[in-house]
């Protein structure tokens, strides 16, 4: 795998003050000259010149600010390494249930219930205090990393995926991802399909025949988060309870959703959330059967899904895919089966994250030999922004988002 000329991990990012601890408690427990990921600097970005900082406004409305003050002054306390594992874990899962209970209230919230966007930016007020915290034992650089990814995998529902044990109930495992392309009036961005999966964490839904109960989970932009396991991690562990049925989703094309026939063993290289790329065959996530399959076909009943008039927008069956003739230079589209032997290009989700959420998930279906699990993807349509540049939000916008999202929960309840 060739990793794109970029800013890749903390050495080349230029030193800044992280807004989670610009005011903590306690100065001397955080050094302010620490190194944050491009991610984490974009905390600062604002809309106009001289105006709020966009993520810690988002997380104001929401009511998480209160979260982040409480996570830098409790972090400054932990006095030894067990201690400061178990503190991060139950305040990322402590998040991810907040955000879980704010997007699913049943009485009115002072913030767009849909609005996934608090969740994200709180993560990241989160993570780089951990980056900038200074404890009173010794961290390496190796052993803050994985204090971070524990956090990072609690907040995004990874330590809350238990299903039910109750009989005659279906299982759904689902992800939603972050926001990305987040640079200039971009930073505001929402990710209909991380909305989706707040939504139906924990639902039991009923259905004409019987009740589906769902576990979900948001997933990084980042190669580097795929390349550490976090989708092999989340299914994995669904795998263990038995489900019917996993569905990865994504923001996908203007207007439509669709349902993506093939995933492929390649990523194209696009840019991340930290402003890497990758380019390549899908790296093993070490750990997990992994079988080599350059196509994965949706075994999800899209027939079904498409009939089910679930509305407002049409729902898609795609089967295109693209193979290389050689690889890195000359690629075969079609839409009809891959030629055996050839190398993946890009799936119908083409070869970004969303293909690999797809590949990864049920790369690991198969490895486990879990034939009689439904796994699919579900590209669901572009999401606008709001018609003012200055403005975090507008009913327009909110609207629709709300109808993905809602159209999501009947597509998943359908499969």
């Amino acid at each position: 795998m060739k990793t794109i000329a970029g800013l890749v991990g903390l050495t080349a990012i230029a030193l800044t003050l992280s807004p989670a601890v610009a005011h903590a408690q306690d100065a001397n427990c955080y050094d302010t000259t620490a190194p944050l990921t491009v991610e984490e600097q974009r905390l600062d970005d604002t809309l106009v010149v001289g105006g709020p900082a966009v993520g810690p406004s988002l997380v104001e409305l929401a009511g998480f600010d209160g979260r982040v003050t409480d996570f830098t002054a409790k972090l400054c306390r932990q006095i030894v390494p067990k201690q400061a594992q178990q503190f991060v874990e139950r305040e990322g899962n402590a998040l991810w249930k907040a955000a879980v209970a704010r997007a699913q209230s049943t009485t009115p919230v002072t913030h767009d219930a849909y609005d996934d966007r608090p969740l994200y930016w709180a993560r990241l007020q989160l993570s780089s205090a951990l980056r900038q915290w200074k404890p009173k034992f010794a961290l390496p650089p190796n052993e803050r990393a994985k204090l971070v990814q524990r956090f990072d995998w609690a907040s995004r529902g990874l330590s809350d995926s238990a299903f039910p044990s109750r009989p005659g109930v279906r299982r759904i495992a689902v992800t939603g991802f972050d926001p990305f392309q987040l640079t200039g009036v971009n930073v505001r961005r929402a990710n209909p399909a991380g909305a989706a999966a707040l939504q139906l964490d924990g639902r039991e839904i009923s259905t004409p025949t019987g009740k589906v109960v769902l576990q979900a989970a948001v997933l990084p932009v980042l190669w580097g988060g795929f390349d550490e396991g976090v989708v092999e991690q989340f299914y994995g562990s669904a795998l263990q309870q038995k489900p019917d049925a996993f569905v990865t989703i994504s923001q996908g094309r203007p207007g439509r959703f669709d349902v993506e026939r093939w995933a492929a063993r390649w990523r194209g290289g696009f840019a991340d959330n930290n402003n890497v790329g990758s380019f390549g065959s899908v790296p093993n996530a070490a750990g997990w059967p992994q079988p080599g399959n350059e196509f994965i076909e949706t075994t999800l009943p899209f027939q079904k899904m498409i009939d089910a008039g679930t509305g407002p927008f049409a729902v898609n069956y795609n089967p295109a895919f693209c193979e290389w003739v050689v690889v890195g230079s000359q690629q075969s589209c079609r839409t009809d089966n891959p030629t055996p032997g050839r190398v993946a290009a890009s799936g119908g989700g083409g070869d970004y994250l969303s293909n690999e959420s797809m590949y990864r998930a049920n790369r690991l279906r198969i490895g486990y030999g879990a034939t009689n699990v439904l796994g699919g993807h579900l590209h669901t349509p572009v999401l606008g922004q709001p018609a003012d540049p200055a403005a975090l939000t507008d009913p327009a916008f909110e609207k629709q988002r709300r109808d993905i999202a809602e159209q999501v929960k009947a597509l998943v309840s359908v499969v």
